[in-house]
């Protein structure tokens, strides 16, 4: 009898995954596939009114000017973008009190919306688009927030799982390079994203069968399950075989300090981590300087590549509509880097630890050499982004793709190992929140480019590349806290062995 509910618990388990992939796969991330949606977007009509008509020299050829159309359109990737951040701190909040089907249901109200409010939007109310694009991107990342608990169902695989549905996250941008080619075939946007919208349906019914009402926990307790009772009643079952006193216990080993204030020991008493302790570490800081600089490198890179592809085409637009879909197909393959990295970081689990060593001084070595790589591919990305020749931009996309899914993968599984798992939704939404305070900073790069540089953004991507080099920093501090780490171990085990001696 406990064989075969154990063998429906983990045909649950691995019923939430696949569904999870599915979801963060076709609908999480679908708005950064900007870039190929604004070529629909241009042949709309969007904020074409903005397009001026110039005299060439001669006096006799008449060219338009789209300059300020296209800062519109990036304009509304920036705010989309941004918010898609800014908002993961009230979201985290509403996450960690309220639980997975309060956020869930918020998530796919704001989606719903999104995909709507572009059904009815035209040329003539292209200002639809910024409320329709920042409800999807919000949406879209709570959806992952939800999803990203599903890595505590399989333990030894934890990372692996996380940083997956963050590369499948970064493919679902190629949603937007399939209504583009199905705008080409004659469907209108407008019936691409009404499907969208009855998609919705889907993600309430997973809500309420293959997902929590309130948090899978970690440590994972025995026989854990959830979802929909198949038994005499049909009634909603959350946390089956638990009660409420034994999920507080449950809890309670999740919130003990990872990383204590003086930073010099790896739980050495077990002392319950404030949230305020977590954002004022150093971790938590050196964090957030490495993510804010190698995502507004990706943000102005996403923003402003149909212009930059336009200049380096020289206005061909079967050139700019082929490269326009080469980098939409790259963004296909972020579901198969992303593992690449959850590997790096899961490596040692299920291997005998060193004598001393805790699990998660191994989790923090396996954190070094991901934090390097990643710090890594962005430098080179942003190199191979700045030389202006066309045809090296395929090799770009393929770079930008693999440290996408290696930058926000890695993200999240770097606070789900030093941070306490009780403080994950805060802190992950804080982290996003204020990074995207700094990405705000690719508009002003934008207009810098439009306006004194004459659309030549190479002067900007240098100085984004040496910006980049500040990200090695946060590698460095975890590699010099792990020396520290292994020092102290020696000196604590020598000094026992020596005990030992004179005893």
């Amino acid at each position: 009898m406990q064989s075969d509910t154990t063998g429906t618990t983990r045909l649950l388990y691995w019923l939430t995954f696949f569904s999870g992939m599915l979801e963060c796969l076709c609908f999480a991330g679908i708005v950064f596939g900007y870039a190929s949606l604004v070529f629909v977007l241009k042949e709309d009509g969007y904020f074409s009114q903005l397009c001026v008509s110039d005299l060439e020299r001669n006096g006799t050829t008449t060219v338009k000017d789209c300059t300020r159309q296209d800062e519109m359109f990036s304009l509304v990737f920036t705010v989309a973008s941004f918010l898609n951040n800014f908002m993961n701190i009230f979201s985290g909040f509403l996450f960690d009190y309220f639980g997975t089907m309060v956020t869930r249901l918020l998530a796919i109200s704001l989606y719903t919306t999104g995909t709507l409010l572009v059904t009815i939007s035209n040329a003539t109310f292209s200002f639809l688009l910024f409320p329709a694009l920042s409800c999807i991107a919000v949406g879209g990342m709570l959806l992952l927030m939800t999803n990203m608990q599903v890595g505590n169902l399989f333990p030894t695989h934890r990372s692996t799982i996380i940083t997956l549905y963050s590369g499948a996250f970064d493919s679902s941008s190629a949603v937007f390079l399939f209504i583009k080619v199905l705008h080409e075939q004659g469907i209108s946007m407008r019936s691409s994203f009404l499907f969208l919208s009855f998609c919705s349906i889907i993600h309430i019914v997973r809500t309420f069968t293959l997902m929590p009402r309130k948090h899978i926990p970690y440590p994972l307790p025995q026989h854990y399950t959830y979802g929909v009772k198949c038994g005499n009643s049909n009634s909603y079952n959350v946390e089956h075989n638990m009660t409420d006193e034994a999920l507080e216990v449950t809890s309670k080993p999740s919130c003990r300090m990872n990383i204590p204030n003086n930073e010099t020991d790896l739980n050495p008493s077990g002392d319950v981590a404030s949230f305020r302790s977590c954002v004022l570490s150093w971790f938590f800081l050196w964090q957030l300087l490495w993510l804010s600089i190698m995502q507004l490198r990706h943000y102005f890179f996403i923003g402003t590549l149909n212009p930059s592809l336009i200049r380096l085409g020289q206005n061909d637009a079967n050139l700019v509509s082929r490269y326009t879909n080469a980098f939409a197909l790259t963004q296909l393959c972020g579901v198969l880097c992303a593992p690449w990295n959850g590997l790096i970081l899961d490596r040692h689990k299920g291997k005998p630890l060193c004598p001393g060593e805790t699990e998660q001084e191994a989790d923090m070595r396996a954190a070094l050499v991901s934090l390097f790589l990643t710090s890594l591919q962005c430098l080179l990305f942003s190199l191979c982004a700045s030389i202006p020749f066309l045809p090296l931009q395929y090799f770009t996309f393929a770079l930008q793709v693999i440290n996408r899914a290696f930058l926000y993968g890695g993200n999240a599984a770097f606070i789900n190992i030093v941070f306490p798992a009780c403080h994950f939704g805060k802190l992950y939404g804080l982290v996003m929140s204020m990074s995207s305070v700094i990405s705000l900073l690719q508009y002003p790069c934008f207009a810098l480019v439009k306006g004194p540089l004459g659309g030549d953004p190479f002067y900007v991507d240098i100085a984004l590349t040496l910006i980049t080099l500040l990200a090695f920093i946060h590698p460095l501090f975890v590699f010099i806290h792990c020396k520290k780490i292994a020092h102290l171990r020696r000196n604590r085990q020598s000094v026992t062995l020596n005990a030992k001696v004179l005893e």
